[in-house]
């Protein structure tokens, strides 16, 4: 996850990661990352929950205007699979 971020920022474009675990999120240190509780497979959440799927992106795209990092926020919500 974090090798083609880095890549993309080294180059000036800023990222986002979506983490399912935030183990991991914290070990390799992306410069912003979103953790999401949610299940394997489901990183935007419950299928077929549009507006709950853009609340989980618009979290993660507020992100990028934070440009000291590494950053990891937590999203406040938590869904699986209906």
């Amino acid at each position: 996850m974090n090798v083609i971020a880095r890549v993309f920022e080294e180059a000036g474009l800023p990222t986002v990661v979506i983490a399912l675990i935030k183990e991991h999120a914290e070990k390799v240190k992306p410069s912003r990352a979103l953790f999401v509780p949610f299940p394997y497979g489901y990183p935007l959440g419950k299928p077929n929950d549009v507006q709950f799927q853009n609340r989980v992106l618009a979290s993660a795209f507020a992100m990028l205007e934070r440009r000291e990092g590494p950053v990891l926020d937590d999203f406040p919500e938590e869904a699986g699979p209906s």
